[in-house]
């Protein structure tokens, strides 16, 4: 089989087409040929050198969370699944020991891991993760769903969003700020959604954005948004100078829920604003297996429709991570083995 593998941690240059053995479920396992993968700014991280988690050491390394497509094969003890079956990844890796692990969620596992390995023509991962796919449900649309649109649900969860609240969303147009208009406008929420392009607000509007605001100063954007008014939520997977921002618009006792470091890894924050206000400041990594599957429902309901800005075969892959790094995409972007 074929792989797009990372042989150099130097961004696209560093991906080329690998030939691989085609691999054999073990117990618990199933291989499943993969029809479609989304890519995470988590990938591009890891093309970039920019991850703990790889190094040169660990070259060729195959990338890719999330993946949706048929059941080839099952190994022992396999009773979820079957060959033939459509389905997608939850990509979440746990111990299964824990206290999180026993009591939950799962995502607070002490040893919290996620799959890699589905930027390939077929892929053997734990069987248990599998979740069907009804046949409304296409593989590219599964495919966006698992990193940033789980992150996002579980984002707008921990923060109790409820119908009618005003979700702040900095930085919309990306993976986890598209998801977060869509999946809060489903929650029946309001939105204030930023961006540096005024193209792409205009493609947001159409997404459910009630309120867009071009520009990415964030003294600028402070008032802005409290021009609309406080919001009882912010999502926020840019850090950076971005937490302050959502932490002085948010309104008292508000949450703001935190799970990226695009804009940079280390915050500034008004103390007093936080203890005086009573505000939350949540982390949030990814999220669960059951919040996966209800997303999967709510696609094969016709409730939500995963935005996918742009597909690319296997041996483009180079192209399609160039394309995240241009920051030109609005939404999903998905490799088609």
């Amino acid at each position: 089989m074929r792989v797009a593998a990372f042989g150099e941690l130097v961004g696209p240059d560093g991906v080329s087409l690998v030939d691989r053995p085609t691999p054999d479920p073990g117990p618990g396992e199933a291989v499943v040929d993969v029809e479609a993968c989304s890519i995470n700014r988590h990938d591009l991280w890891i093309l970039e050198g920019d991850s703990a988690m790889v190094d040169a050491d660990d070259l060729p390394f195959v990338s890719g969370l999330d993946v949706a497509g048929v059941v080839d094969e099952v190994g022992e003890g396999v009773t979820g699944v079957e060959a033939g079956d459509r389905v997608v990844l939850c990509p979440n890796e746990t111990c299964g020991v824990c206290r999180f692990c026993r009591e939950g969620p799962e995502n607070l596992c002490e040893n919290f891991s996620l799959y890699h390995g589905g930027l390939a023509e077929a892929a053997r991962v734990d069987a248990d993760r599998l979740i069907p796919l009804p046949e409304s449900v296409t593989a590219a649309e599964a495919a966006a769903l698992p990193t940033a649109y789980v992150t996002a649900y579980h984002m707008l969860r921990r923060a109790d969003v409820s119908p009618g609240d005003l979700v702040f969303v900095p930085g919309a147009t990306g993976g986890v700020g598209v998801a977060s208009v869509q999946l809060a406008d489903v929650l029946g929420a309001r939105t204030v959604g930023t961006s540096s392009s005024a193209a792409k607000l205009d493609r947001l509007d159409e997404l459910g954005l009630d309120h867009a605001i071009e520009g990415t100063d964030p003294d600028e954007l402070r008032e802005a948004v409290l021009e609309i008014g406080r919001p009882d939520a912010v999502v926020n997977h840019l850090g950076g100078p971005y937490t302050g921002l959502g932490l002085d618009v948010l309104r008292r006792a508000g949450t703001m829920t935190v799970c990226g470091r695009t804009a940079g890894g280390t915050s500034e924050i008004d103390v007093p604003d936080l203890f005086l206000g009573q505000k939350h400041v949540v982390g949030s990594t990814m999220g669960t297996q059951t919040d996966l599957e209800r997303l999967v429902e709510l696609v094969a309901d016709g409730e939500l429709a995963p935005e996918i800005d742009e597909t690319f075969s296997l041996d483009a892959t180079d192209d399609a991570f160039a394309a995240m790094q241009d920051r030109e995409s609005v939404g999903k972007i998905v490799v088609t083995p």
